[in-house]
């Protein structure tokens, strides 16, 4: 069960993903807390499928919750990663986000998180998600807002958007949305006002590293004592900050650095992209197939 060839299923997003012994800042800790503690309650014994899971930090968390788990993603090198740590709660999957491995109306839950502008076809991954999800099902989706001053793209990224943005995308392709914003970038000290500046400067200069081992340093300096990451997310590793609604038709949002979208398919149509065939049931088995 490979991708197919247009996917750069080559690309080592390892280089730019969370994965157990990376160190990150305090907020940074927060964000990746905050979001899986956001999604819990849409996955309360629902049939949940993560894509672009990684190297699975969250999976165990959503495992909690979740009646049934399935993590997929297209990195051999992060699925491997995933496989190592003990007791593993999911099946996992190495496949296409445009182009899933499930029958129609598999799932309640599809989550995607930091992971939309990865795509190169949002629209076909959009679509894939109306195809597999049951009535009245949702997708989750959490990523950086390319509006905030800091902004800095991922050197693997293809597309990036703004809150209204992801508003119209959705819309476009027969999703009711809700958009949230978290992390408001609130400077208040001399200090804080420093490093934000310092950052947006070293942004429109290119200077930003492009891997998250390169990044520890500079964070060090500038934010102070790191979190090192684990196999999971422990409910105390930093502060859950809940994402603030943001109305439809409000366009100022240039203040939160991280975008939230909460959306659920229109009366479903038929769709005529279908995935690959298989079933949920198969998944476990097919799992155990995909060579890492």
């Amino acid at each position: 069960m490979k991708p197919p060839p247009d996917v750069t299923s080559h690309a080592d997003y390892a280089l730019v993903s969370e994965i157990p012994g990376i160190r990150v800042t305090r907020e940074a800790a927060s964000m990746l807390h905050t979001r899986y503690k956001f999604v819990s309650g849409f996955c309360e014994n629902k049939d949940v499928l993560e894509l672009g899971c990684g190297a699975g930090i969250g999976l165990r968390y959503l495992a909690r919750r979740a009646r049934l788990l399935v993590g997929g993603d297209i990195s051999e090198s992060l699925l491997c990663l995933a496989r190592r740590s003990d007791r593993v709660p999911a099946p996992l999957v190495r496949l296409d986000a445009q182009r899933l491995p499930f029958r129609e109306s598999s799932f309640d839950v599809v989550l995607l998180f930091e992971a939309l502008y990865y795509l190169p076809r949002p629209k076909e991954f959009l679509s894939e998600c109306r195809r597999v999800l049951r009535d009245g099902g949702t997708v989750l989706l959490c990523s950086a807002n390319k509006e905030w001053a800091g902004f800095s793209p991922s050197a693997l990224s293809h597309n990036y958007f703004s809150a209204y943005e992801l508003r119209q995308l959705l819309a476009e392709n027969h999703f009711d949305t809700k958009i949230f914003g978290a992390f408001r970038d609130f400077a208040k000290t001399r200090s804080e006002k420093l490093v934000n500046f310092t950052r947006t400067i070293a942004v429109r200069l290119g200077l930003i590293p492009g891997t998250m081992r390169s990044k520890e340093f500079l964070k060090q300096i500038f934010y102070g004592r790191l979190v090192t990451l684990g196999s999971e997310i422990p409910e105390d590793i930093a502060e859950f900050r809940p994402p603030e609604p943001i109305p439809s038709g409000e366009e100022k949002t240039a203040t939160y650095k991280v975008i939230y979208a909460v959306a659920r398919p229109k009366a479903k149509t038929p769709i005529d992209q279908p995935g690959l065939g298989g079933s949920i049931e198969l998944v476990e088995s097919q799992a155990q197939k995909i060579p890492i």
